[in-house]
């Protein structure tokens, strides 16, 4: 089996509607254009624009009493925001609130580690699986400070030096490797001149000491 280093995934690159965008779209439908004609004008998909039309229109009531229904870039824009507000995890400091303040007593006064808290809690049942965290949560509930705890309270985590991001090269090539035609340098000293020359392959350079 031959790995190569060709990707097959292709990359997302669709992007949200902006205000700019809502205003151009009220403005087009009312010179009479259609959601299709809007998308194409825009470089949107047809169905982008539907949904945002179907998003930002408003029953709206006029003089006489009588209601009409049109599209308004505010009441999509508004309705958008909500919509992403409402997105990602919840967190679950409230549900656990009562496991917190155990590992709050736990780690101040008795000096226990996040881990000691978590293992004992498990092992002995005092909590309900639901109702309490894991090791990682809980120190990333500390480092978030939504504790008393700090991070120099931890003494194992103070000793703990820091890590460093470091890219490394993959020191396996993936597919076929050709040769390169290289040959390994030699670093050749003359005694008589007092010159080093160093040779890569068919070159050579000469430096002088």
């Amino acid at each position: 089996m031959v790995l190569t280093k060709e990707y097959t995934t292709s990359q997302r690159t669709f992007k949200h509607l902006t205000p700019y965008e809502r205003g151009k779209i009220c403005a087009l439908l009312k010179e009479g254009f259609s959601p299709t004609q809007i998308a194409k004008k825009l470089g949107r998909h047809r169905s982008t624009i539907y949904r945002e039309i179907k998003r930002g229109t408003t029953t709206q009531l006029r003089t006489d009493l009588t209601t009409y229904s049109a599209y308004f870039p505010e009441t999509g824009q508004a309705v958008y925001e909500k919509n992403r507000s409402a997105c990602g995890r919840k967190s679950k400091v409230l549900q656990v609130d009562s496991f917190l303040r155990y590992a709050e007593q736990k780690i101040l006064k008795d000096k226990w580690s996040p881990d000691a808290v978590v293992g004992t809690a498990r092992r002995e049942k005092i909590f309900d699986p639901s109702s309490m965290v894991c090791t990682k949560t809980l120190y990333n509930y500390i480092d978030r400070c939504l504790l008393k705890v700090r991070n120099i309270d931890l003494f194992i985590k103070t000793r703990r030096k820091p890590k460093k991001n470091v890219s490394r090269n993959h020191k396996r090539l993936y597919g076929r490797v050709l040769a390169s035609g290289l040959t390994a340098s030699k670093n050749v000293r003359n005694s008589a001149t007092g010159k080093s020359i160093l040779s890569l392959g068919n070159a050579l350079v000469t430096m002088f000491c």
